[in-house]
């Protein structure tokens, strides 16, 4: 087991109270904390609690439904920038009369990230190219083109 206070690696953990915080530490690290309980005995009724108990099965969330693993690049599709994005930005900043740090402003960005994003030089992350989609009633992704091969 690890004492939670100093890391080390003991065979034996007290439960002891600092400043209000649980913790379960090794027989070093009693001396800073209260105790709130008696060591555990060495006995084997510590690992009789850790084994797996008949009829008791793992915990299910509310409901009774089982989570499922889920790809979610693959719910999303095979979406990537349009090669012209910049300039699509641009223009449709420009059809809105917006300055640069208009658009900054509305985006909760510099102005300098909005003329980078326009010349092309940064590649905006997912969640701004949403934004910049959803603000300028813009599309900037188009559809992958498959990978040739050869």
């Amino acid at each position: 087991m690890l004492c939670e206070l100093c890391g080390k690696e003991t065979p034996l953990t007290s439960r002891i109270r600092i400043e209000g915080t649980i913790l379960n530490v090794g027989p070093e690290c009693v001396r800073f904390g209260e105790r709130i309980d008696p060591p555990p005995s060495p006995s084997g009724a510590a690992t009789a609690a850790l084994r797996p108990r008949p009829g008791v099965g793992p915990v299910r969330p509310a409901g009774g439904r089982r989570l499922e693993e889920r790809d979610l690049y693959q719910e999303i599709g095979e979406m990537e920038l349009a090669p012209d994005w910049p300039k699509r930005v641009r223009t449709a900043r420009e059809a809105r009369t917006w300055t640069p740090e208009d658009l900054g402003k509305k985006l909760n960005e510099k102005k300098s990230v909005v003329l980078k994003i326009e010349s092309g030089s940064f590649r905006p992350p997912d969640d701004l190219v949403r934004k910049l989609e959803r603000l300028l009633q813009v599309r900037l992704r188009a559809e992958a083109e498959p990978a040739s091969s050869g």
